[in-house]
C-alpha cells in the first residue's frame, strides 16, 4: 500500500492506493501516529484503495477515535463502492463520516 500525506495547518489528509489489509494495516496506523498531536482534522482519501479487510476497518476506526480525542473531526472521502458496500454491511457507515 502506498500512503501519501498532505498537511495544512491542524488538518491532514491521507491518500491510500493499494490494498489495506492484514499485511498493511499498521503503515496506516504508523502514518496517523506520525500526524503529530497537532493534527486534529483527517480526511483518509480512498479513491485508489483496491481492497480493504478488517484490520483496515479497524484502523480507520483507530483513527476516527484518535481524532475525535483531540477534539477534532475525521471523514472518509472518495470512497469506492466497494468500501461503502464494507462500511454499510459492518454497520461502521452509520459511525464515520463517508463523503462521495
Amino acid at each position: 500500500m502506498k500512503i501519501e500525506k498532505t498537511t495544512d495547518g491542524t488538518a491532514a489528509m491521507l491518500s491510500l492506493t493499494g490494498s489495506l489489509d492484514a499485511m498493511t494495516a499498521d503503515e496506516l496506523g504508523a502514518a496517523v501516529a506520525a500526524l503529530g498531536k497537532d493534527v486534529t482534522d483527517l480526511v483518509l482519501d480512498l479513491q485508489k484503495l483496491e481492497y480493504v479487510s478488517s484490520a483496515g476497518l479497524r484502523q480507520f476506526a483507530l483513527a476516527q477515535k484518535a481524532m475525535e480525542e483531540r477534539g477534532g473531526s475525521f471523514s472518509l472521502v472518495r470512497v469506492p463502492a466497494f468500501v461503502r458496500e464494507v462500511l454499510t454491511m459492518t454497520g461502521l457507515i452509520g459511525h464515520m463520516e463517508v463523503l462521495g
